[in-house]
């Protein structure tokens, strides 16, 4: 006879289930969910939205001293896309495997923390805890399409100004090494299109500083930079992603036939800043295109300077030595780091909030967006006892 699955394991399954993919995700289903689960958990139960159909769920767990910074553990709602042609399984069956392998789009990006606070916070509230700090948790929709219709407005709201948030937990990653990774900041998206025009023509001659030259030199600029941070990463064991700029050529735009050379061609970027490069980056792509020749321009698309870091070091901030001795207690090794992507940690962290991605998934491998994207129910089932530990020790932190 099987072995009857963990309630925890078959929660985590249902929530995979919900079809909230983007471009056209089904919140109201999620939001069903979740008012089920504020009502197993005994919490106040919310909802914000800050754009028609696209809802923010609040949950409180009302602490000892209300009067004290709460503590936000944050997760959203959303995922990417699939290619069910490349996956093992259907993406939204949350099948398991023999070995407990959990297969769903969002079983690492990042389902599997929202239901980790809750169960953790059932379990707490099992065992008779009473926190002296508030709890609120938010699930957000739209971080997959850079939360401008979710965490971004969510946070400029008199309801979340009103949680008097100290510390805020949102997403991490899976980490393949016997470390989990916490990370205290995040690289700035930089997304720019560059437009080169030239001179039109027949396709069969040898016309001068065409679009197409043009376009060559400056891919030619944006891929040598891109190589020499990517050394830069290499011959540096001391740094992480998280430290240097990546550059990659996204998009291309341009051409009417074969045989006409065109007036116009277009080149995107996504780039990654990290905090060094903020305030001079720009300046290289301004030489890149005078170089490049005339008639050359360019349009940021998305820019979001994330100068905003939270402190973690040692004896100089209460919220992160709480954390990193809670992590102590359940032998978690921690790997520090700034985050090479961006959450909606961001948005928190620039509202002058404590904030730590983190996602309890170590001997894993990297999944988040990818096909095949699965979490081992035994990863699963210690990331709550992991968060159980942190919300325990964390909304117990004295005041200060």
């Amino acid at each position: 006879m099987a072995d009857k699955e963990h309630p925890a394991v078959t929660n985590f399954r249902n929530y995979i289930r919900i079809k909230t993919v983007q471009p056209n995700p089904d919140y109201a289903s999620c939001t069903r969910f979740l008012q089920q689960q504020a009502q197993e958990l005994g919490a106040e139960f919310q909802v914000v939205e800050c754009e028609p159909g696209k809802p923010s769920v609040v949950m409180t767990v009302t602490g000892q001293d209300p009067s004290l910074p709460t503590l936000l553990l944050n997760s959203h709602t959303d995922v990417v896309p699939v290619f069910p042609d490349f996956w093992k399984y259907d993406p939204f069956d949350a099948h398991k495997d023999e070995k407990g392998d959990i297969y769903g789009r969002g079983t690492q990006d990042m389902k599997c923390v929202g239901i980790q606070y809750l169960e953790a916070l059932k379990r707490l509230k099992k065992e008779g805890h009473s926190l002296l700090r508030t709890v609120h948790l938010t699930f957000v929709p739209e971080e997959e399409v850079g939360g401008v219709d979710g965490m971004k407005k969510l946070v400029q709201k008199d309801i979340f100004k009103k949680m008097n948030i100290g510390l805020a937990l949102d997403e991490g990653y899976a980490n393949p090494t016997e470390k989990m990774m916490v990370f205290y900041g995040e690289r700035s998206p930089f997304c720019v299109m560059v437009t080169c025009r030239g001179q039109p023509g027949h396709g069969s001659q040898f016309l001068p500083e065409t679009a197409g030259e043009k376009l060559r030199r400056i891919i030619n600029s944006f891929m040598n930079f891109r190589d020499e941070e990517k050394q830069k990463l290499k011959d540096n064991p001391s740094l992480s992603l998280g430290d240097v700029v990546t550059v990659n050529l996204t998009m291309l735009e341009g051409g009417v036939q074969f045989n006409v050379i065109p007036a116009e061609l277009k080149v995107g970027f996504d780039i990654r800043l990290c905090r060094s490069q903020l305030d001079t980056f720009e300046k290289k792509v301004q030489e890149w295109c005078k170089e490049a020749g005339e008639d050359i321009s360019y349009e940021i698309a998305i820019s979001f300077k994330a100068r905003t870091f939270t402190c973690v070091e040692d004896g100089k901030n209460k919220w992160w030595d709480t954390f990193a001795a809670a992590c102590k207690k359940v032998n978690v090794q921690l790997q520090k780091e700034v985050f090479p992507a961006s959450t909606d940690s961001r948005f928190i962290r620039e509202a002058g909030i404590n904030a730590l991605g983190f996602s309890p998934m170590n001997n894993m491998p990297r999944l988040l967006h990818d096909h095949n994207e699965f979490l081992n129910e035994k990863v699963f089932l210690r990331g709550i006892d992991i968060y159980y530990q942190l919300i325990l020790d964390l909304a117990n932190l004295k005041p200060f």
